[in-house]
């Protein structure tokens, strides 16, 4: 059965819109305007905010009634990207310096933010519907990780994360967790006198780098895998990238990740 990501998210917008902050209160006064009910309005609002809206509704009773209606259009579409601008506001620095003038309506959800959060829910789930397609083209690139010896619950979770990184296009982060599913797993398979060793050489800072080296420099010893280091070192040398030169691409991200698999089967030997 296919799934229709578009309809989806049509489907979503369409039940947003509906319930958006202030809608109905916008087309209320659009409708009692044009039908000549201005007067029960003086009911429900406030004496000084009916005094404003009836003197602009006789200086122009046609624009009033379509600026109204506009707006109620306005809330229904500004509040939902609205609440997407919030999500990506709050994943970037943000410059004090830099005030830019805020609709009314968006005071009026942050106002409601802190009672009901549909619009950030509805945010976070078009945001994720978007991510489906390409996370789905960047899976059929992976295989399952086979292996014939368990090693840890954190180095399960580690992959689990770096594999995720990697669907959902957070490439430099993959790297990151790549390496330190390397080193949890090394650590787990180094012969204890070779890991009191190393931890008293690094003071129990060990990177994956000193993992490795170590490694190298007792390979009879660990009774790894002679490829190992060589795979292994990949992974090092993207995650080093990682941290300390800059952003990386899909296609390094990808690389890493199935780098990282590999030394994992190649460590990972009954």
């Amino acid at each position: 059965m296919g799934i229709d990501l578009g309809r989806l998210e049509h489907e979503l917008l369409q039940m947003s819109a509906e319930e958006a902050p202030g809608r109905e209160f916008c087309e209320s006064i659009s409708e009692l305007a044009r039908t000549g009910r201005f007067e029960q309005l003086r009911e429900v609002l406030p004496g000084i905010v009916y005094d404003e809206l009836w003197a602009r509704y006789r200086q122009d009773a046609e624009a009033f009634v379509t600026g109204w209606r506009l707006l109620a259009q306005e809330m229904r579409q500004g509040f939902i990207q609205h609440a997407r601008q919030r999500l990506t506001s709050l994943t970037k620095m943000q410059y004090a310096g830099y005030e830019a003038p805020t609709p009314a309506w968006q005071e009026i959800q942050r106002a409601l933010d802190g009672q009901q959060n549909d619009l950030l829910r509805t945010a976070f789930a078009l945001e994720l519907l978007e991510l489906v397609k390409p996370a789905v083209q960047r899976a059929t690139h992976l295989r399952e990780c086979v292996v014939a010896a368990p090693s840890s619950e954190d180095a399960d979770r580690y992959l689990d994360e770096a594999t995720r990184c990697y669907f959902y296009g957070l490439y430099t982060a993959c790297a990151v967790m790549c390496r330190s599913v390397l080193e949890e797993a090394i650590k787990q398979k180094l012969p204890s006198s070779l890991t009191r060793q190393i931890r008293t050489r690094y003071r129990n800072t060990a990177t994956l780098g000193n993992l490795l080296h170590e490694v190298n420099n007792n390979l009879q010893m660990t009774g790894f895998d002679a490829d190992f280091p060589r795979v292994a070192n990949l992974v090092n040398d993207t995650g080093r990238k990682a941290v300390h030169q800059g952003l990386l691409s899909e296609d390094e991200a990808r690389s890493c990740l199935q780098d990282a698999r590999q030394a994992l089967q190649l460590l990972l030997r009954a």
